[in-house]
């Protein structure tokens, strides 16, 4: 029996939410399966996964063949190196320590990156919303002057309207 590793989709039309699952090649997407091993939210920002890491870990080791995209997801969460660090133990190219050591450090590094890049994520847009903010406040401001400008216009407009006749009275009996 060839057993994958791969997803089953749930969730509603046009919002996908996939379980992680060991299945065999033959039963269907959303079918039969031996185990579930985690979810995937391709949805959210960034992309939600939760796995049993070790379960996978032992699938993997057993002969289990992930699909092109639970290969990613098992990389990104670091299984298909712990699987290759755990083959050079397995072999006695490495200890276990050592093993051990090597991907905390990975996992470090990558938790790191990830963070730093969820930072610039968030950032980005709260520099955007503050631009598109001051935009606007700007936009207002403008737009208050603007009027203001207008109706000290109009005032001025009607002031030497009425001063005018009163000018032109007091200049005639000047003149007589």
């Amino acid at each position: 029996m060839a057993v994958k590793i791969r997803l089953a989709r749930r969730g509603r039309k046009k919002a996908p939410l996939y379980d992680i699952v060991v299945a065999d090649s033959r039963s269907p997407r959303d079918g039969k399966f031996i185990e579930k091993l985690g979810q995937y939210n391709p949805q959210s920002t960034p992309a939600g996964i939760t796995l049993k890491d070790d379960r996978a870990l032992y699938w993997l080791m057993v002969g289990a063949e992930p699909t092109d995209t639970t290969r990613k997801i098992l990389s990104v969460k670091g299984v298909l190196f712990k699987k290759h660090l755990q083959v050079g133990v397995d072999k006695g190219a490495i200890t276990q320590d050592v093993a051990d050591a090597r991907f905390e450090a990975w996992a470090k590094d990558k938790q790191d990156k990830r963070d730093a890049r969820i930072a610039k994520l968030t950032e980005g847009k709260e520099t955007l919303k503050k631009a598109a903010i001051e935009a606007e406040r700007k936009k207002r401001a403008d737009m208050e002057a603007a009027q203001q400008k207008a109706a000290a216009e109009a005032e001025a407009a009607a002031t030497p309207a009425e001063e005018a006749p009163e000018a032109e009275s007091t200049e005639a009996p000047a003149e007589a």
